[in-house]
């Protein structure tokens, strides 16, 4: 398998913050079947600022140290950026970063809402030659309460990846309805980790695999699996008609 979004650099966010407890994640993911992770530290949250050349350096000194100890992982390069204004400046100096230097970009909204720039923004980022994946959508509250507003953002191309911990419920019962719906709806491309340690944020990806194809299909499932190796390798990805999420009124559950 493949994972597209991890926390795996140490010392760089709120990850793992030694080698050793990199290390220790990565031996989790070859255990979950993951060969591949793109590393993607925190950009621009309001805690963390992590440029291109610099998480370029992380991730040389930690796939080393996976070779040293015989541990069958490649970590590729990637960042997860919260929106904001100078997003296109820093895409063209350098200071962010495209998915293993391919086309496609990380967007992070505020878990409380989506700014009110965010569809002129993901347009933006699109002229500008990139495509943006809005990254765990089904933990955002202002989407949970109006998912018309990822319909509108994926129906103008952008792409999306939800967490595993969400599929199976780590996220609690009204993330996890959410995120099946959204698969239903066609409004989500990927599935990742979003793993920050191996023991209140764990990587999941199995378990979440295995939970799509038991409900929603083995063609999904492959889907998913497959649109994550067309990432990395910069081509484009698997993705049908998008749909609205319908709401049950009475109960305030999708």
């Amino acid at each position: 398998m493949i994972d597209i979004h991890c926390h795996i650099l140490p010392g760089i966010d709120d990850g793992p913050k030694t080698m050793v407890e990199s290390l220790v994640m990565a031996q989790a993911a070859v255990k979950q079947g993951i060969h591949t992770i793109i590393a993607t530290p925190h950009h621009q949250n309001g805690w963390y600022i992590n440029t291109k050349k610099e998480i370029e350096q992380y991730i040389v000194n930690l796939n080393v140290s996976l070779q040293e100890e015989n541990i069958p992982l490649t970590v590729l390069l990637g960042q997860e950026t919260r929106l904001h204004a100078n997003m296109i400046e820093e895409l063209q100096t350098g200071v962010m970063v495209a998915l293993n230097n391919t086309k496609y970009v990380f967007v992070e909204f505020p878990s409380g809402e989506v700014p009110s720039y965010s569809e002129q923004m993901l347009f933006d980022i699109q002229i500008a030659g990139y495509t943006p994946i809005i990254v765990h959508p089904e933990r955002n509250s202002q989407i949970a309460e109006h998912p018309s507003i990822l319909f509108n953002l994926v129906q103008r191309g952008a792409l999306t990846q939800i967490t595993a911990g969400s599929i199976v419920g780590s996220f609690g019962k009204a993330v996890q309805k959410l995120s099946h719906k959204l698969i239903e709806s066609n409004l989500t491309h990927f599935i990742a980790s979003d793993a920050h340690n191996t023991t209140t944020r764990k990587f999941l990806l199995q378990d979440a695999y295995k939970a799509v194809r038991s409900e929603h299909g083995t063609g999904v499932f492959y889907k998913f699996m497959e649109n994550a190796q067309l990432l990395i390798n910069g081509d484009s990805i698997q993705r049908d008609e998008p749909e609205m999420v319908r709401k049950r009124k009475r109960l305030g559950l999708f």
